[in-house]
């Protein structure tokens, strides 16, 4: 795989993690707030991760990328996700969610040598948000995600769908974690199925590239393992800030025995910094 897609891919998935793990909007719980219509900026990412989950080799990414946001009453840009919502109530919103993962090249990967590369994959589904609890006087919140995404990989040339995740996350927000610093605590932790599909384009080794420290071996659907963020933003005049630090832990996946599995728990990790120039004259109300 030619190392700009690699890059490209490693782009669109900052784009996917960074915003979505750290919060950073700085305003109080207890009244709506009126924010631009949109926003445009640019930024600057710095993003760690495995080759795939449970590879014990790692790749470091420097990538500038677009600052986005627009808060429409259904399509919404929110740092460069993009979701559109079906409908929403005081607890509960439907809307779509997407995931991505950088491809890899197997004769960079000591586990996959001699293997087929792995083309960059992507993921999107609706996702069900559920208001579990919240505290205006506290400045917190607890809801449920329940996202089912279709798996897709891709060439460039041409896209197949591979298989199909459900990733149920319990989601906890703090808004100004030390009073009146503004600094915003996110933290997303829940498990992941997936079926067959998903699991055999990561772990399976089929016959013709099985070798004496290789064997063979068939993925099958079912557990997926866990996974456990923590995020910190905060935002300062024009510049938003985010952090966070992604832990997955492998035990007991139904691929746990796959030679492609060198490792049960790994980490993925990313700072980003945006700086927003330009705002619309027209604004919209927007609530946490």
């Amino acid at each position: 795989m030619c190392i700009r897609y690699r890059v490209v891919v490693a782009l669109l998935l900052l784009s996917f993690l960074l915003p979505g793990f750290a919060i950073c909007e700085e305003k109080p719980l207890e009244k709506p707030l009126e924010k631009p219509l949109w926003e445009l900026g640019v930024g600057l990412g710095l993003l760690q991760m495995p080759d795939y989950r449970g590879s014990d080799e790692n790749r470091l990414y420097l990538l500038p990328y677009p600052y986005l946001v627009y808060r429409g009453d259904i399509l919404k840009v929110e740092e460069q996700r993009i979701s559109g919502q079906i409908f929403k109530t005081d607890r509960i919103s439907l809307d779509f969610s997407g995931y991505g993962a950088v491809p890899v090249k197997s004769s960079d990967n000591s586990a996959r040598a001699g293997m087929p590369d792995l083309d960059p994959t992507f993921e999107l589904g609706p996702a069900l948000k559920i208001k579990l609890w919240e505290s205006k006087e506290d400045k917190f919140k607890l809801d449920l995600t329940l996202p089912v995404r279709a798996f897709f990989s891709t060439n460039f040339y041409s896209v197949s769908r591979e298989g199909w995740v459900f990733s149920p996350r319990i989601n906890f927000v703090k808004d100004d974690l030390i009073p009146d610093t503004g600094l915003n605590l996110g933290i997303s932790v829940g498990p992941m199925f997936a079926d067959s599909g998903y699991h055999a384009y990561f772990y399976t080794v089929e016959p013709a590239y099985a070798t004496a420290a290789r064997p063979a071996y068939s993925a099958g659907g079912g557990y997926s393992g866990s996974t456990l963020t923590v995020g910190l933003g905060k935002t300062y005049e024009q510049f938003v800030f985010n952090a966070f630090v992604s832990a997955d832990f492998l035990q007991g996946a139904s691929f746990e025995n796959s030679p492609l599995v060198k490792r049960e728990t790994s980490f993925m990790s990313g700072v980003s910094v945006s700086w927003i120039f330009f705002k619309s004259a027209k604004t919209v109300t927007v609530e946490k």
